[in-house]
């Protein structure tokens, strides 16, 4: 899982001003492997792009990676609304 980690991070801190604010929480689920991806809310329009573009390339690379088994990645990327409103 370290491996996907490292890939995101080194896919996402050039793409955004503060990469020092770029954070991944790991779960999983009973079919996936989940990356929660948080940045600085300024840096969102950044990673997710003008229509999604950025974002759906960065997911392409991200799942192309493949385990033994039969759960999948899966790439959330945290706008950094708050749930509750």
């Amino acid at each position: 899982m370290k491996d996907v980690e490292t890939l995101i991070l080194t896919i996402v801190k050039p793409l955004v001003s503060h990469p020092e604010r770029v954070s991944i929480v790991q779960s999983e689920s009973e079919r996936f492997f989940e990356f929660h991806l948080s940045v600085a809310a300024e840096d969102v329009g950044r990673i997710i792009g003008r229509h999604g573009r950025v974002a759906q390339a960065i997911r392409n690379v991200v799942y192309s990676f493949r385990f033994h088994g039969e759960k999948r990645i899966r790439l959330v990327i945290e706008d950094g609304k708050s749930k509750n409103s």
